[in-house]
């Protein structure tokens, strides 16, 4: 049912502003920085689900956005040797021409199986911890994206979404715009008898 809903209205890209910190907003604050005249490497790092992934494809595009040398590196722990001196290198001519530089691991550079020099590299700049969201974290985004959308939601919708849908923020957001759509072609306000009835509906066109 989740995809579904989502064909009408997929995740969003991931930019740095709808990026939802929780308590993150020290490694979202780093990645701006970086852009501009703070430190131009940062490495974050965390279990899945913490935002590493949206967070670097952000940096990737807001860096082309403002014609920035720079690289983001996801998840270096899978690099094979050459891969890992590849990016050694890259890291050494991002540092020559004031490029930037965003990577992610599971751990900080020191604890992962990288070449010396590598993690030496990764580390030489701003290195910090990434934290999944809590429920109460999610909840509060969901209410204010519906909030800047003019959207009321009842507590009992964002329950459903948060134990029925993937919970990363880009799904849950899809498939509450989705569902945003599907209320105005309805003329019918924001329920959950509402969602279950267009999973419903999609559910039964796919028969």
């Amino acid at each position: 049912m989740q995809q579904l809903l989502l064909e009408l209205a997929p995740p969003p890209p991931p930019t740095l502003e709808n990026f939802s910190p929780g308590k993150n907003g020290a490694a979202l604050r780093a990645l701006k920085e970086a852009l501009g005249d703070g430190e131009r490497f940062v490495f974050l790092w965390g279990p899945g689900g913490s935002g590493k992934t949206h967070l670097l494809r952000a940096f990737a595009g807001a860096a082309a956005a403002v014609k920035l040398e720079a690289a983001a590196v996801d998840d270096v722990a899978r690099l094979d040797e050459a891969e890992q001196i590849a990016l050694f290198d890259l890291c050494n001519r991002l540092r020559a021409s004031k490029g930037a530089l965003a990577a992610s691991g599971l751990a900080p550079p020191a604890q992962l199986a990288l070449r010396a020099d590598l993690r030496s590299r990764l580390a030489s700049g701003i290195v910090l911890q990434l934290h999944p969201l809590s429920d109460e974290d999610k909840a509060a985004a969901l209410y204010a994206h519906a909030a800047g959308r003019g959207i009321a939601l009842d507590a009992e919708l964002v329950r459903y979404l948060l134990t029925h849908f993937d919970r990363d923020m880009g799904t849950q957001i899809a498939a509450l715009d989705a569902l945003d759509r599907y209320s105005l072609q309805r003329k019918r306000p924001i329920t959950l008898p509402l969602l279950k009835e267009a999973l419903g509906l999609l559910d039964a066109a796919r028969r």
